[in-house]
């Protein structure tokens, strides 16, 4: 399995605390199977967590060498896991923020329990731009578990979406696991990831059965593990779902 969505750039968010702590959780990842891995910690403009490009890439070659000093085998990516602004854009072109792996992909997450009213706005900026947004955890998000079909019009705009496969190990509570399954059936879910912080222990052998029970499509499953993964590192075109 490779993972898109992980915390684990330590010192700058609410993840990891230290490279110890990291490379703890990169060993249990491993040995359960994980082989790739994008690093993208937060960046919510005007709060602590703001940690730029430039300071990132520091800590994203210390981690690389402290891997290769433990044995770990994951490959690491850097991205970010952007909270949603008008300024997108220009952090993107000012090197404060960066998609992931230098592709035209870009993570980003709204606030838990609202949509602000110019997100189509920004959306739109973002493709007219040349970007494809990823839209963190949408299983989450409050105005979606409550209208799921609301995600409908964020697909059509081009956002793809990423669920925090946790949610179907019921990390998030009842509704947003719900409401995942839902997406998933309707294979609204481009991709999945862990968006770890501090521990790596769910039952991810457990995974393939569960995504199997819930969509009966093994293709779908291997674009969810590895397909769309590894189209987004490589800035390969990923079909969008109308």
């Amino acid at each position: 399995m490779e993972d898109i969505h992980s915390h684990l750039l330590y010192g700058i968010d609410d993840g990891s605390k230290s490279i110890e702590e990291s490379i703890s959780i990169l060993k249990d990842m491993q040995d359960l199977g994980i082989d790739q891995l994008v690093l993208t910690p937060h960046y919510v403009e005007g709060s602590k967590y703001n940690c730029n490009n430039h300071d990132k890439k520091k800590l994203y070659q210390e981690l690389v060498q402290k891997c290769q000093e433990e044995g770990i085998k994951i490959t690491l990516y850097l991205g970010n896991e952007v909270f949603i602004t008008p300024n997108i854009i220009e952090l993107l072109e000012k090197g404060e923020i960066t998609s992931i792996n230098n592709s035209r992909y870009v993570l980003f997450e709204f606030p838990l329990r609202q949509i602000y009213h110019n997100t189509r706005t920004i959306i739109s900026q973002l493709v007219s731009n040349g970007y494809v947004p990823i839209l963190a955890h949408p299983e989450r998000y409050e105005t979606f578990q409550e209208y799921p079909e609301a995600v409908e019009e964020y697909l059509r705009m081009g956002v793809l979406m990423q669920g925090n496969f946790p949610s179907l190990f019921g990390k998030y509570g009842k509704t947003a696991e719900k409401t995942l399954k839902y997406f998933l059936k309707k294979k609204w879910i481009s991709f999945l990831g862990s968006d770890t912080h501090h521990d790596y222990r769910y039952p991810v052998k457990k995974l393939e059965k569960k995504l199997y029970k819930i969509t009966k499509d093994k293709e779908y499953i291997q674009d969810l593990f590895y397909n769309n993964f590894d189209k987004v590192i490589s800035n390969q075109d990923i079909t969008m779902i109308r």
